[in-house]
């Protein structure tokens, strides 16, 4: 059997991360949970900006949530592949973006 760093079951243990200081852990899981009700975006937009920055950061957490919360929303493959997309065009761009300050170090010590 092949073992890995990350295990899905145990994303279910995600509330203890308030055990030791239960007063943090209500507090984080009330903000959390307002961020994520319908406001100027919809549940399913959030869900979908929530899945792509999963993606960004490389939560396999977050992807295993947010892919389950997007389609319990009503986003289809479509639009989930879609918002991975734009998430990781971001993140190429802010990698290539840098260039700019290699090309300016480059030059400074006179390459």
């Amino acid at each position: 059997m092949h073992d890995t760093y990350y295990h899905a079951k145990d994303l279910e243990r995600f509330a203890e991360i308030g055990k030791n200081r239960p007063e943090l852990g209500e507090k984080f899981f009330a903000w959390y949970t307002a961020v994520f009700e319908d406001g100027a975006l919809s549940a399913r937009e959030k869900s979908l900006i929530a899945l792509a920055v999963a993606h960004a950061v490389q939560c396999p957490y977050c992807i295993d949530a947010y892919s389950n919360d997007a389609l319990e929303k009503g986003a289809d493959l479509d639009q989930m592949t879609e918002a991975v997309h734009v998430a990781s065009a971001i993140r190429g761009g802010a990698s290539l973006v840098h260039g700019v300050q290699m090309r300016k170090h480059a030059n400074r010590v006179g390459m």
